[in-house]
């Protein structure tokens, strides 16, 4: 068997959705996902050139000559790592169906086959807590057992101080990265309004996403302690292991991070100097199946747990699902598309997720069939749907 083409389908979802698609001249196929990107698409046609004519199932003979044969273009990070994870996955996809087992089965086989999602909320739809604690009652009427807003979302408090504007009406400064008084008693009112809602036992994450300073951050999070997050996540900007070590050892919130770091190496300060409790590799994006696999080994030689980030379509979010059966150290992992009603339905196999699960079943590879149909009519305008022009 032989790989004779590579391509790719970009659906419009709430982020890009890059599809890729390993062919081989047997007619087998497998099925991936990218991390969405500028350049991503182009990347992924300068690696197929690199493998066409290889036997799909030296996964890691050919991840090596994309890394390797890309290298200038940044195959250490960045959007040259997210498009080897597309074709990373839809060959693990393809060499499962070959070989007639689940994906789980490559990594190692399961622990579980049912796997715990949270539900994204972003925010209130309103700036109050009232209304926040509405979102999150919705959600857990819906089945989910874990869910997680954003810290960071607009508030009465975040008002930019423009040249006309008063200094005094605001202790917000839109660039130094700090929480003044009255935004962070709003952020624990907020909170406090969600776990009342949603009671003990439903796990709450706080997202940060990079925003504050490291003094503010430690305060909020003190504030935030007696309502029990599950986690803090990217509480300040990621370039620094040593801040990112100090505010881990100032509050008794876990903090999740790894939505930003790329391969095992950018992983490795952060496990090893315990900078978190929690990792968040965003598998297409961050080198893979495989890659993602041995950050969580070394995860969990330090007892830190893994909950991936996860802005996919049903293709990769269940591709990651497998992964997450397949390690002993999960926790949870993100669905980020609430709010688009056909997720699910750009694959035949549905419902994807149940009461806030994922059940994956025994059929090779990841278990999912594109409804073309569905997605062509998503189809980003001016792409390629499989080689076609949308």
């Amino acid at each position: 068997m032989r790989i004779v083409d590579i391509k790719t389908a970009v659906i419009a979802g709430n982020f890009d959705w890059i599809l890729v698609r390993v062919e081989t001249d047997e007619g087998l196929s497998g099925l991936g996902e990218a991390y969405w990107g500028t350049g991503v698409v182009e990347l992924i046609d300068a690696a197929k050139r690199l493998i066409v004519g290889e036997n799909p199932f030296d996964v890691s003979k050919l991840l090596f000559k994309m890394q390797r044969g890309l290298s200038g273009a940044g195959a250490q990070a960045g959007a040259t790592v997210t498009a080897i994870s597309g074709i990373e996955i839809a060959l693990w996809d393809l060499v499962a169906r070959a070989l007639n087992t689940p994906l789980s089965t490559l990594f190692g086989g399961r622990f579980r086959s049912q796997i715990r999602v949270y539900a994204d909320l972003h925010a209130g739809e309103e700036p109050t807590p009232e209304s926040w604690a509405r979102r999150a009652k919705q959600a857990v009427e819906q089945g989910f057992t874990a869910i997680k807003f954003d810290l960071d979302a607009p508030n009465p408090y975040t008002r930019d101080i423009s040249d006309d504007a008063d200094p005094r009406r605001s202790w917000y400064e839109p660039y130094n990265r700090t929480v003044g008084s009255a935004e962070r008693r709003y952020l624990q009112q907020v909170v406090a309004a969600v776990r009342e809602t949603i009671g003990p036992d439903i796990m709450l994450a706080l997202d940060c996403h990079w925003k504050y300073a490291v003094p503010d951050v430690i305060q909020l999070a003190h504030a935030l302690e007696p309502y029990d997050p599950l986690w803090l996540e990217d509480p300040i900007p990621p370039d620094n292991v040593d801040a990112l070590v100090t505010v881990a050892r100032s509050t008794r919130i876990p903090i999740c991070t790894g939505e930003n770091h790329y391969r095992l190496q950018g992983f490795r300060e952060l496990i090893e100097r315990q900078a978190c409790s929690i990792v968040a590799p965003d598998i297409p994006k961050m080198g893979g199946l495989l890659e993602a696999r041995t950050v969580a080994a070394w995860a969990d030689l330090y007892g830190m747990l893994v909950a991936p980030h996860n802005v996919c379509s049903p293709i990769g979010t269940v591709a990651a699902a497998h992964l997450c059966a397949a390690i002993s150290n999960f926790l949870v992992l993100e669905f980020h598309a609430l709010d688009v009603p056909w997720w699910d339905e750009i694959v035949l196999e549905r419902p994807v997720i149940r009461n806030g699960f994922i059940t994956l079943s025994d059929a090779p590879g990841h278990g999912l069939t594109l409804n073309e149909e569905v997605a062509r009519a998503h189809a980003k305008p001016g792409t390629t749907f499989f080689g076609e022009p949308v």
